[in-house]
C-alpha cells in the first residue's frame, strides 16, 4: 500500500524546508519514497514543480515512475481537465475508486492557490509517528489518501495498456 500525502503551505520557503526534511527522513528510513515533489504556484497562477529526481535522490522503477507521474498529473496538474478519450476517462475512474476522486483533487486545488506551495509525497512505507513528529515544526495543511497494492497494480496495468505478447 502506498500513501499519497500532500502538505500545503502559504510560504514557499517553509515548503522548501519541509521538502528537504522529507529527503532527510528518507535517508533515515522513516519514509520510503516512490515519489516526491515540491509544487509552487506563483502569483500569476503558474505551477512550478521541483523534484529530487534531478539529483537522483529518489530512484524509481519504471512502473513506480509511471504511476507517480500519473497520480501527480491527475491530482496536481490537471484538476479541471475535460475527459479526452476513453483511456484518460478510465484512468480517472480508477483513481476515483482508489480514493483520489474529484473531492480529494478539489481539496488539493484549494491548497494550491496563487502564492502557495505544497510538498507532494508518495510513499510505500511511512513510520507515522516519527514522520509526523519531524514534520510538525513546519505546520501546513495535510491531505492524505492510501493506494492499495492491488489498485496500484491495476493502475499500472491500465497505464501500460493491454499485453500483446501472447
Amino acid at each position: 500500500m502506498s500513501e499519497l500525502i500532500i502538505i500545503g503551505y502559504e510560504d514557499q520557503a517553509v515548503a522548501n524546508k519541509a521538502f528537504a526534511e522529507v529527503q532527510k527522513l528518507k535517508d533515515g528510513h522513516v519514509v520510503e519514497l516512490t515519489g516526491l515533489a515540491v509544487v509552487t504556484v506563483d502569483e500569476d497562477g503558474q505551477t512550478h514543480v521541483d523534484t529530487p529526481a534531478r539529483s537522483e535522490e529518489v530512484a524509481l522503477s519504471a512502473t513506480a515512475g509511471a504511476l507517480w507521474g500519473l497520480v501527480f498529473g491527475m491530482v496536481i496538474l490537471t484538476p479541471a481537465m475535460g475527459v479526452v478519450g476513453a483511456a484518460v476517462g478510465g484512468l480517472i475512474g480508477k483513481m476515483n475508486q482508489m480514493g483520489v476522486d474529484g473531492k480529494f483533487r478539489g481539496k488539493v486545488q484549494e491548497l494550491l492557490g496563487p502564492g502557495s506551495s505544497a510538498v507532494v509525497i508518495m510513499a510505500s512505507e511511512v513510520t507515522e509517528d516519527r514522520f509526523a513528529a519531524a514534520m510538525a515544526p513546519f505546520g501546513g495543511t495535510v491531505l492524505k489518501t492510501s493506494l492499495s497494492e492491488e489498485s496500484e497494480k491495476e493502475l499500472a496495468e491500465q497505464l501500460a495498456g493491454p499485453d500483446t505478447t501472447a
